[in-house]
């Protein structure tokens, strides 16, 4: 079979996300972000950096593409998958590590404004709003 694995069966990719969260006058809100080739709402997430820790990687994700800062939990929340589809390459398996982000500033303007929307949302409706699965469950029980 070498030599015929199909593109999704490679090693998967690893990546890092935040999950920012605020204490709203509902209760806890969670911000998600609309990807920028297919419109779906995500979490803020992309890859491991060198010379960071995961979670400031997680953070600095946040920062580039919802344009927000805060306090960012050492310990992820756990895990989720997905498939990165981009144009003109395979579709890719990813794991994500999510991290807890209690946002602090939200800035007007920032690096990617112009590609995406953001939108704060009750647990319930930013479960529901997100595709993965484990993603899904990892917001509905995220307690802060």
């Amino acid at each position: 079979m070498a030599g015929n694995a199909s593109s999704t069966e490679r090693a998967e990719r690893r990546q890092v996300a935040a999950l920012p969260w605020r204490r709203g006058g509902d209760g806890v809100e969670i911000l998600l972000i609309t990807s920028r080739e297919t419109r779906r709402w995500v979490t803020p997430k992309g890859g491991r950096m060198t010379g960071k820790t995961d979670a400031e990687a997680a953070a600095q994700e946040a920062l580039e593409e919802a344009g927000v800062e805060g306090f960012v939990d050492e310990r992820p929340l756990g895990s989720f998958r997905y498939l990165k589809v981009l144009k003109r390459r395979a579709p890719r398996w990813c794991t994500v590590d999510l991290y807890g982000l209690e946002v602090r500033t939200e800035l007007a303007d920032w690096q990617e404004r112009p590609e995406r929307e953001r939108v704060w949302l009750s647990r319930e409706e930013a479960a529901r709003r997100v595709d993965e699965p484990d993603l899904q469950a990892l917001i509905a029980a995220f307690d802060p």
